[in-house]
């Protein structure tokens, strides 16, 4: 655990803020993504927004901007976003393109008990000072707020033994 009094470490730089002493969440959005999707009229998947195509983008919040350091066009990320307006009720559902119920962590659906989704995207070009990433697809409606962004990190996100094409080793 670190505390503000410990000295960051060389290159770190500290938030102006704390996100957790914010009264909006204990999560702290850093931005929301720009995406040309509305209520009745977004793709349930990254592939289908692929297909469908658009201009996709990440705003981060200025606080947030200097973390951008690092990456670049090209580059594979991880985008964790709060569906804001999805369902927290359901333990079981029944998706249309599923023929018997799963349980909600056997889905990708947004309906569940804290709607975070994620989205491994490519980033296509990158203004840090702006904070603004423009993004390959994004399956949620413009503004969905955003939580996080990771690098996508080949050799420590496929797991072990997978190859493209194979069924979810799970």
């Amino acid at each position: 655990m670190t505390t503000e009094s410990d000295p960051p470490r060389t290159g770190e730089q500290r938030l102006p803020f704390d996100p957790g002493a914010r009264a909006d969440a204990t999560i702290a959005f850093i931005g929301h993504l720009v995406t040309p999707w509305r209520k009745g009229d977004c793709p349930k998947n990254l592939t289908e927004a692929r297909a469908r195509g658009g201009s996709f983008a990440v705003r981060l919040d200025p606080g947030y901007r200097a973390a951008l350091a690092g990456l670049a066009a090209g580059d594979a990320i991880v985008l964790l976003y709060w569906m804001a307006g999805a369902r927290r009720d359901l333990a079981v559902q029944a998706p249309g393109h599923r023929p018997d119920p799963r349980g909600t962590f056997a889905l990708r659906s947004p309906a569940r008990p804290n709607p975070v989704a994620m989205a491994v995207v490519r980033i296509l070009a990158i203004d840090a000072a702006a904070g603004r990433i423009a993004v390959d697809a994004l399956d949620a409606f413009d503004g969905t707020p955003l939580v996080d962004i990771k690098p996508w990190l080949p050799g420590v996100d496929v797991p072990p033994g997978w190859h493209p094409g194979q069924a979810n080793p799970a």
